[in-house]
C-alpha cells in the first residue's frame, strides 16, 4: 500500500508543479511565441495569429507580478515569434510540421472559444 500512496504523493507534486510553470509569464511568452510564429509560418491567416496574440498578451499581463516582468515577457514573446516565423534554414533549431503546428493552434483557439475569451 505504500508504494500506492508515493505514486499518488508524486503525482500530486508534478501536478502541482505543472500549474506553477503555467503562471511563469516568460514560460508563456515563450510558448505563446514559438505557437504563433510556426501558425505564421504555415500560413494561418494574419488576423487569427494577430487575434491569438491579443488573448496570450493579456494572459502574460495577468500572469506578471510587476510591470518589469511583464516587459521582459513581451519581449520574449515577440523574440521567439520572429525566430519561429522565420527560422533560419540552417541552424540546429527543429522546425515542426505545419499539419501538427495548426491542429495546435486550432487547439488553441477552441480553447479560447470554450472559455469566453474571444
Amino acid at each position: 500500500m505504500r508504494p500506492a500512496l508515493f505514486v499518488a504523493a508524486a503525482l500530486l507534486c508534478f501536478s502541482i508543479i505543472g500549474l506553477a510553470k503555467a503562471a511563469d509569464p516568460i514560460l508563456l511568452a515563450e510558448t505563446g511565441g514559438f505557437l504563433l510564429g510556426n501558425a505564421h509560418r504555415c500560413g494561418v491567416p494574419t488576423a487569427r495569429v494577430e487575434h491569438a496574440g491579443k488573448v496570450i498578451q493579456h494572459l502574460i499581463v495577468a500572469a506578471s507580478s510587476d510591470p518589469t516582468e511583464e516587459d521582459a515577457a513581451a519581449s520574449r514573446f515577440a523574440e521567439t515569434f520572429t525566430a519561429s516565423a522565420y527560422p533560419d534554414k540552417e541552424g540546429e533549431a527543429p522546425i515542426p510540421g505545419c499539419g501538427i503546428v495548426i491542429a495546435q493552434f486550432q487547439r488553441l483557439e477552441r480553447h479560447h472559444q470554450q472559455a469566453g475569451m474571444n
